[in-house]
């Protein structure tokens, strides 16, 4: 099993066994530092807590001790490796993915992924299928953390003006997708003096309520509520926590993008940093805020990972993704999406507009986002081919993730997606219908590129 953008992933059953998940466990307790335990947490799909028992296992039978944060998103298991404390970290979990999948995210000491060439050393190790157990008398030891929700909700209320958020007895639906988010974010918007209606409230690994991915399409029950209950706005998670979604309060679904340019341009007026950084994939909406209070934009390739660290090198002042993954760096540098969630209450709580008053006074695009199944091997040649077309004419091409093809109007970026098999296609104008031909015309080529 490899590294993909943002972990391991595999369909359990199939690449994903009980054989395999040892194999990488082992090859993490020879690559991870023996100057602390291991922290390990996992999210609620119906594989994990065998999975996690198992990498809990193989890393105490190979002299690691093993901290065991139980059930919990993704972002509160990070905040937590460093303040337990450990020397590495382990989720057990599938982001976003459908059911069937699942799989590790590696974590250093301070919670953040691992680097590049630490992923190529577990690698390296699994294909090397050494052990490295060791005798009885220096078994690791293995322990259960019961406080790691209430320190991780402790931390965030701290980033925000709790009392001035209260003041404002915000209703929110929030739609938790059967999550792991199910266990902080309704206590979290509740301590903020929130009136909270739950959809999919409680804990469930094959998604019954709806896909774990979060976007317009899934989202169509939290898009009915929000307006029906008179709710301020409605919040939906993936399926591991990292990333956030909003649906404003006349029921309209809220791009990725749009809130980030919100947050963002809160982030650089308040000062501080001058650097935003954000994926190639990300609308222009986001520059367009963000400049007018002398803050530039830093395009990174897709992926967590390489968000975060060029937010490192560049210290800045927030980062986010279009798919609703945001990172607020005094925090912590992970995608965060209760965090998310309590900075966009704090935001409105300071402003005396609505929400849907904010989002309207932003410029306008339109960012279609569509995928085509492709196999693995074909996803980058087929890519390839079909930008070629599209980019004879164009203003400019850049290919730092795939092509972002710069057209009259607007632009498309064409990438083979790194944690599934697919080509994900994007598309962005003013004008919507515009937008609509730009991403239509893209499917069309790649699957008639893909045919022959």
């Amino acid at each position: 099993m490899r590294f993909s953008t943002n972990g391991i992933r595999e369909v359990v059953g199939d690449r994903l066994t009980p054989a395999s998940a040892v194999a990488v466990a082992g090859a993490i307790a020879q690559v991870a530092p023996r100057t602390g335990p291991v922290a390990l947490g996992r999210d609620g799909r119906t594989s994990s807590r065998a999975l996690s028992d198992l990498v809990a296992a193989t890393l105490a039978l190979s002299g690691h001790d093993v901290v065991d944060l139980g059930l919990l998103p993704t972002p509160a298991i990070q905040y937590n490796v460093p303040r337990v404390p450990a020397a590495f970290g382990v989720a057990i979990t599938a982001s976003h993915n459908p059911p069937e999948y699942n799989g590790m995210k590696c974590l250093d000491a301070c919670g953040r992924s691992i680097p590049a060439e630490t992923e190529r050393a577990i690698e390296a190790a699994v294909a090397a299928s050494a052990s490295c157990a060791v005798p009885f008398d220096r078994v690791g030891e293995l322990r259960t953390e019961p406080a790691g929700a209430a320190r991780y909700l402790e931390g965030i209320l701290g980033q925000v003006d709790r009392e001035r958020v209260r003041a404002r007895k915000f209703t929110v639906v929030l739609d938790c997708g059967n999550g792991a988010t199910a266990v902080t974010s309704p206590e979290l918007l509740r301590r903020l003096g929130c009136r909270v209606i739950t959809l999919n409230g409680h804990v469930d690994g094959r998604f019954p309520g709806r896909p774990s991915e979060p976007n317009e399409r899934t989202l169509k029950e939290l898009i009915r509520a929000v307006p029906a209950f008179d709710a301020d706005l409605g919040v939906a998670h993936d399926g591991d926590g990292d990333r956030t979604l909003f649906v404003d309060g006349q029921g309209r679904f809220v791009p990725g993008d749009k809130s980030l340019a919100l947050l963002a341009r809160d982030a650089a007026r308040a000062g501080g940093s001058r650097a935003v950084v954000t994926p190639v994939s990300t609308s222009q909406v986001v520059e367009d805020v963000v400049q007018p209070f002398g803050a530039r934009v830093v395009y990174t390739p897709v992926g967590s990972p390489k968000l975060t660290k060029e937010m490192e090198r560049v210290d800045a002042v927030i980062g986010g993704e279009e798919n609703g993954g945001v990172v607020f760096p005094q925090f912590q540098l992970a995608r965060d999406g209760a965090m998310t969630a309590a900075r966009l209450l704090d935001l409105l709580a300071r402003s005396d507009r609505s929400f849907d008053a904010l989002l309207d006074e932003l410029p306008p695009y339109t960012l279609v986002k569509e995928r085509v199944s492709c196999p693995p091997e074909r996803a980058l040649p087929v890519v390839t081919a079909v930008a070629r077309e599209f980019a004879d004419g164009a203003h400019r091409v850049v290919t730092l993730d795939g092509f972002k093809i710069f057209l009259d109007g607007g632009w498309m970026l064409l990438r083979p997606s790194g944690t599934e098999p697919i080509v994900r296609i994007f598309a962005e104008m003013r004008d919507p219908a515009s937008a609509r031909r730009l991403a239509d015309s893209a499917v069309a080529r790649v699957r008639e590129t893909l045919g022959n």
